[in-house]
């Protein structure tokens, strides 16, 4: 039997060495679409901090392990896949067969489409190679405006933040992370963010992006500039300051534009295949796709919500371990699944903790606007519940590192609240007790 994985990231990873040790006498091909060893995207920013170094992003440190287990690694990128011949044809022209598939491709930075933005000074943060990109124009005092504060729009915000560049963040949402807070939840990370030095745009976009002066790129400037470009081999933008126009009209000075709008599945080399991709590759709690042999699993995957059962992409590093896990015993003939996808966000934004569980967004049609909201703004602490009848199914917390596990449990367990539902509706900080009572009934009274 010949197990192919598309993807050697984290899903890819974890899905080869479960594969091993099921099936110790099987062919396992993991294929990688860059030069470097399998790393985790997650700790670029502590590269960029300078908390480590390279290999300290790889996955698995010694450079055996996969020969060790006998898994053989490849280096390209799939371009198209035909499941009648079960076959693979990769970018350099090559072809891999397999028995059984595992599409673990991940996902790619989304670049929106602005005048400029494929200039050299802007730079997606997505792979090591953006990483030593960045790290070359950020130096301590270079003058940075990130596009996007999402998720991992602040995860690489608090790298820059300690090289020490004067940052400027613009959001297109109302608040920062509008995925993953509330409106006053963004708002307070928003303002904790500010007072930390940081400059944050909201409810605005950036139009265009020019290499500083090129907006007069007619008369003796322009001719000038031609001369100079002729003589040097340089092109426009291929050093020094741009000019960011935002859509509110304003213009910023930069010597760099970091890209973090958001992330897209990598299925492009799906198209012609029956294998269903709405945002994703579709795929049940087995992660299979639905074309038999062919299994997904990772960020590229859309998969059934825990709470309500409708596709969605999770992509977080969590998930797509436990899917690769889940759709290699499957791949070994293994008939398991998970109990579904549960949203699940932690956040560290220059100190201030930030967490979201579930459906953490208010009035749903499945929570009948049923939530209670409690901040302190002061203190920099906030909690937001949201209910099912007397079911939690979502958590919004901030300034609380302590024991917000029981929210995850409570929501993901589907615990029945009872009375409970009421007490936290007037006390919602009671959530432990809540959990201790409902799954200990006699050990806690209301």
């Amino acid at each position: 039997m010949k197990h192919l994985i598309l993807g050697n990231g984290p899903t890819g990873v974890v899905a080869a060495e479960t594969l091993r040790g099921v099936a110790p006498n099987d062919e396992i091909v993991m294929v990688g679409s860059e030069p470097e060893p399998p790393y985790s995207r997650m700790a670029i920013p502590y590269l960029l901090e300078g908390n480590i170094d390279e290999r300290g992003t790889y996955l698995r440190k010694t450079d055996s392990h996969f020969g060790d287990l006998s898994i053989r690694q490849k280096s390209g990128r799939a371009t198209a896949l035909d499941t009648a011949s079960q076959r693979v044809t990769f970018d350099d022209g090559s072809v891999e067969t397999y028995d059984r598939l595992l599409i673990a491709t991940g996902s790619h930075p989304v670049r929106p489409p602005i005048p400029g933005v494929d200039l050299p000074q802007v730079q997606t943060c997505w792979t090591l190679e953006d990483a030593r990109g960045i790290a070359k124009l950020a130096a301590p005092g270079a003058r940075v405006l990130q596009l996007g504060a999402g998720f991992i729009g602040c995860i690489i915000m608090e790298a820059l933040a300690k090289r020490g560049v004067e940052l400027t963040v613009v959001e297109m949402g109302d608040r920062m992370v509008p995925r993953m807070m509330t409106p006053k939840a963004g708002g307070m990370i928003k303002r904790w963010v500010e007072e930390k030095g940081i400059r944050v745009v909201t409810g605005a976009g950036v139009q265009r992006i020019d290499p500083a002066g090129a907006n007069s790129a007619g008369g003796i400037g322009g001719v000038i500039r031609s001369v100079v470009q002729s003589v040097t081999g340089n092109k426009p933008g291929d050093a020094g300051a741009l000019t960011v126009t935002l859509s509110t009209g304003d213009k910023l000075e930069c010597d760099l534009v970091i890209v973090a709008a958001g992330v897209a599945p990598n299925v492009d080399f799906l198209k012609d295949t029956t294998i269903e991709v709405n945002k994703g590759v579709v795929v049940n709690l087995a992660m299979e796709t639905g074309v038999d042999g062919v299994y997904a699993a990772g960020d590229v995957t859309e998969a059934p919500d825990l709470l309500t059962g409708e596709n969605i992409v999770s992509a977080i590093q969590p998930n797509a371990a436990d899917q690769g896990r889940i759709a290699a015993l499957g791949m070994a003939g293994r008939k398991v699944s998970l109990p579904g996808v549960l949203p699940i966000n932690v956040l560290d934004t220059l100190g201030l903790i930030s967490v979201s569980f579930g459906q953490w967004w208010g009035e749903t049609p499945e929570n009948d606007g049923s939530g209670v909201e409690l901040a302190d703004e002061g203190l920099w602490r906030y909690l937001s519940l949201q209910f099912q009848g007397d079911v939690l199914i979502g958590a919004t917390a901030i300034g609380r590192t302590d024991q917000v596990g029981v929210l995850r449990g409570l929501i993901q367990n589907r615990t029945p609240l009872g009375k409970w539902k009421d007490i936290l509706m007037e006390s919602p900080t009671r959530f432990v007790d809540a959990y201790i009572a409902t799954s200990q009934p006699i050990s806690i009274a209301a």
